[in-house]
C-alpha cells in the first residue's frame, strides 16, 4: 500500500509540475492571466448586477407605496368634498344657495 501511494503522490506531484511550468511559462502566462481576468470581471459585473437589482426592486416597491398613497388621498378628496359633506358643513355654518349674481365665472 505504501508504494502505490508514493506513485500516486508522485503523479500528483508531476502533474502539478506540468501544470506550473505551463502556466508560468512565456506562452501559458498571458492566456492564464487572460482567463483569471476575464473571471474576475465576470464576477465583478455579476454582483453589480445583482445589486442593480436590488435597487430596482427596492424603487418598484417605493412607487407602488406612492401609488398606493395616492388612491387613499383621492379617495379621501372625494369624500371630503361629497355632496352630502358639503351640506353637513353649509349646515353646521349656517350657509344657503349663492343667489344668481353672487355667481363669478372665472375662465
Amino acid at each position: 500500500m505504501a508504494t502505490t501511494r508514493r506513485a500516486t503522490g508522485s503523479k500528483k506531484n508531476e502533474i502539478i509540475q506540468k501544470i506550473k511550468s505551463a502556466i508560468l511559462s512565456t506562452q501559458g502566462f498571458p492566456i492564464f492571466l487572460a482567463f483569471t481576468s476575464l473571471a474576475v470581471f465576470f464576477v465583478v459585473f455579476r454582483m453589480k448586477n445583482v445589486e442593480m437589482d436590488y435597487k430596482i426592486s427596492g424603487t418598484n416597491k417605493e412607487i407602488e407605496k406612492v401609488v398606493l398613497d395616492n388612491k387613499e388621498l383621492k379617495a379621501k378628496k372625494a369624500r371630503l368634498l361629497s355632496a352630502d359633506k358639503l351640506r353637513t358643513l353649509a349646515d353646521k355654518h349656517s350657509l344657503s344657495q349663492p343667489k344668481q349674481n353672487q355667481i363669478i365665472v372665472i375662465q
